[in-house]
């Protein structure tokens, strides 16, 4: 049986779900968060109720109820209803020096006996020049195609 954390709300804290719930311009997801934290509130000396009671009030899976639970209690309020911010756009993975020397790779010629660069090919010395520590093939794609490099056209005449 998993573990059931006891989530108890402060008088603040309950407010702001209450108007969450109220408040028709939230998400879906931050409605159902919020229901479940007041279903799930053991406040005013109540016992604590069960997942499966908080799932049949909500309309919720059981599972669902004990994650929100569960991020109550290891991340806070505020991660619990509204999630964990989006990083938008996402880090890139290589830094602009980087970038460079992998454009400088694939418009170099290719090495002995290839008659072409391919980007597991381009990976691997990247990795053996010491460029970066590990990188995938996927990302060397993305880097050329944002740089405007093509490995399609030989070089070679």
């Amino acid at each position: 049986m998993r573990k059931q954390f006891v989530i108890t709300l402060t008088p603040a804290q309950r407010a702001e779900v209450r108007r969450l719930v109220r408040h028709n311009a939230t998400t879906a997801l931050e409605q159902r968060r919020a229901r479940i934290l007041l279903a799930s509130d053991a406040g005013a000396g109540l016992p604590p109720p069960t997942d499966l009671a908080v799932a049949a009030a909500v309309g919720v899976d059981p599972r669902t109820v004990a994650r929100v639970r569960a991020t109550f209690a290891r991340d806070g309020f505020a991660i619990a209803l509204h999630g964990r911010p989006r990083r938008f756009p996402p880090r890139g993975m290589l830094s602009s020096d980087q970038e460079m020397r992998v454009a400088a790779l694939a418009s170099s010629p290719p090495p002995l006996g290839q008659s072409r660069w391919s980007l597991r090919l381009l990976a691997h010395h990247l990795v053996e020049l010491e460029i970066v520590p590990a990188i995938s093939a996927e990302t060397v794609r993305t880097t050329l195609k944002k740089s405007g490099c093509s490995l399609g056209a030989s070089s070679g005449g």
